[in-house]
């Protein structure tokens, strides 16, 4: 067989297996979905070693796997538990309630990353709010809604933004002038849309707020929020970030409080292995003729991905189907020469993108099993009625402002 095809076909079984979650009769998840595709290029003689090394983007794995430690300070100092016991025990109507989960959902995802911040509080905050007899379902929606719009702020609020910024060089304040905007009309629009379609299920329950409070490290706390303020430091001082976030997340491990294995473990490391493993199959479709013949067809067709309306499509069909990382990934591997403009929208359009149905990020799934264990319940219908048109919302709130921004700001 030709090693084009063997790519065409790996490249194709891997996304099948991305848009589906997994492959038919087997317990083979995303990750393992896209390493087995890997290995079988490499199997084939598609894919060299050297091929495979060139194909992954080690500085953007650098980059997010320091701020992985950065998000596991805040975890060992009991930070997030701290946060979401906070929330759920405030003696405040539900509806105010709602307004702090999307409000700190969304700062704390700008710069921890969301889906830490969706993993980390969910199931405390379920917890506190089943005790006072409230439904836990537009919460979790609404936070992890939040935790999407507010990563969408900053280049290293999430994986595919941080890709993004990666690849297009850009720079930390830049990219924040033109997507804070958007991030925070997606959040205004979040909490209407989450108000309207559970205002009956928002009212005030049987039970009392708890007012205990879990322990909080505050040397470890202050100790992440000085990595934190040096991590924007970094990028914002610096071309070249990655030894720096290095080192930052090599004083973090120093610790005399919280081991290695128990930072570590707090490390996602099945995240860091999908996108090599991306990087090394998309990077071989990349090399094959089919990439340059497709953009070339659809450039035929009058369908350019530099433009806003294509990318806003293409973002809410590929992060609701494959995911918004693999979308990214695939994207940035064509070829396509986007411009800086292009890439802010890309990462605006498919953050928020994710916030459509369940399947349109790892956040949403993550935040729907953690409460799903503690006894809650989000259906697909339950997400979607919210999701659904608050995305669509947001991203027409984020197509006018680029619009209007993006001409100033060049």
């Amino acid at each position: 067989m030709n090693l084009d095809w063997i790519v065409v076909v790996a490249f194709a079984a891997v996304y099948v297996g991305m848009a589906m979650g997994r492959w038919p009769w087997l317990a083979v998840d995303r990750t393992g979905v896209a390493l087995i595709g890997a290995i079988f290029l490499f199997l084939t003689g598609a894919v060299d070693a050297g091929d495979a090394v060139k194909a992954i983007d080690f500085p953007t794995l650098t980059i997010l796997f320091a701020l992985m430690v950065l998000s596991a300070q805040f975890a060992a100092s009991g930070f997030f538990e701290w946060t979401a016991t906070a929330i759920a025990g405030a003696d405040a109507a539900p509806r105010t309630l709602l307004i702090l989960v999307i409000a700190i959902a969304a700062g704390l995802a700008a710069v921890l990353t969301n889906d830490v911040v969706v993993w980390a509080m969910t199931p405390v905050l379920v917890r506190g709010l089943m005790r006072r007899g409230l439904d836990a379902r537009p919460f979790v929606i609404a936070l992890v809604a939040a935790a999407n719009a507010g990563s969408a702020a900053t280049i290293i609020g999430n994986p595919q933004n941080l890709l993004i910024g990666q690849v297009g060089r850009l720079e930390f304040w830049p990219f924040a002038l033109v997507c804070v905007g958007p991030a925070v009309l997606s959040l205004a629009i979040v909490y209407g849309i989450t108000a309207w379609t559970w205002r009956d299920g928002l009212r005030a329950g049987d039970g009392a707020p708890d007012a205990a409070s879990p322990p909080l490290d505050r040397p470890a706390l202050v100790k992440g929020v000085a990595a934190a303020a040096a991590m924007i430091a970094v990028f914002t001082l610096t071309a070249d970030p990655v030894p720096w976030v290095l080192a930052i997340a090599g004083a973090l491990l120093l610790s005399r409080r919280h081991s290695t294995r128990k930072m570590m473990s707090m490390v996602d490391w099945h995240l860091l292995l999908l996108f090599a493993a991306l990087f090394i199959v998309t990077g071989a479709l990349s090399r094959t003729p089919l990439a340059g013949d497709t953009i070339a067809r659809l450039r035929g067709v009058g369908f350019d991905l530099r433009d806003l309306g294509a990318l806003l499509a293409v973002s809410l069909a590929g992060s609701n189907t494959i995911g918004n990382v693999p979308m990214v990934t695939l994207l940035l591997s064509l070829g396509v020469d986007f411009g800086r403009d292009a890439f802010y929208a890309l990462a605006l359009f498919s953050t928020l993108s994710g916030n459509f149905l369940i399947v349109g990020s790892i956040a949403n799934i993550i935040a729907v099993e953690r409460a799903g264990r503690e006894g809650v319940t989000v259906s697909f219908a339950d997400y979607a009625r919210t999701g659904m048109p608050a995305t669509l919302l947001s991203l027409a709130a984020a197509y006018l402002w680029l619009r209007l921004v993006l001409p100033v700001a060049g």
